[in-house]
């Protein structure tokens, strides 16, 4: 269910979207049997279409859940592509894993097991698209990091970024178990609005979308677009 755009208007493109591939319909009707979030089907479309243009051939996501987005991702991989998926929480990797090996992914989709915070300081850049679908509260943790990974040329696109909406209220009008939240996710899209290496679009799709195109070259890193 889309949490920043009309009812009426995500029910009518619902039900004009093309049928699945079997096994992400069955993992779709599964997640929601079993209230496991995934990615809207709003946010499906928009990454299926950025996919197909820049075929990737690194992939990297932050927050795997049931591996249903790597799963996704991994049909639109350039030839000889990978996909590097990073989650913390047991059961869920107790879960994509299962799944990753039922679509007989295992060779192509690579799930590492921890915080990302301790993890991404430790990959080699560069790839080509990046998708963050994680604790909010971390994007903007997360973001350089990203930065740096990223080739330039290279997407980087981070979901649920509007926090049903809260993200435009003033703090004062936001719950206080929320307020943290607001304020790094607030940080998090000032920050990639201002960032010198990107161009940056918030689209209120789902629960909003921030999508990043990085532009120019870090002087810090050495390495060449592919």
């Amino acid at each position: 269910m889309s949490e920043v755009t009309q009812d009426y208007i995500v029910d009518f493109l619902s039900t004009i979207q093309p049928i699945s591939n079997p096994f992400l319909l069955a993992l779709e009707e599964e997640a929601h049997r079993n209230r496991v979030p995934i990615i809207s089907f709003e946010v499906k479309s928009l990454l299926e279409v950025l996919l197909s243009m820049h075929q990737p051939k690194k992939i990297l996501e932050i927050g795997t859940a049931i591996g249903y987005s790597s799963i996704l991702m991994s049909q639109y991989l350039a030839k000889n592509g990978s996909i590097t998926t990073i989650d913390r929480y047991p059961f869920m990797i107790e879960q994509a894993k299962k799944n990753i090996a039922r679509a007989n992914l295992e060779d192509i989709i690579t799930l590492l097991e921890g915080d990302a915070e301790d993890i991404l300081p430790t990959l080699e850049p560069a790839f080509d698209f990046i998708f963050m679908d994680a604790a909010k509260a971390q994007y903007h943790v997360f973001l350089p990091y990203c930065v740096s990974l990223l080739r330039p040329g290279g997407i980087l696109i981070a979901d649920n970024v509007l926090n049903k909406g809260m993200i435009a209220q003033s703090r004062v009008d936001v719950p206080r178990r929320h307020r943290t939240t607001h304020k790094r996710l607030r940080n998090f899209i000032w920050d990639v609005y201002h960032h010198p290496e990107l161009k940056s679009s918030i689209l209120s799709i789902g629960d909003g979308i921030a999508l990043c195109h990085k532009t120019k070259l870090n002087e810090e890193n050495n390495y060449e677009k592919q």
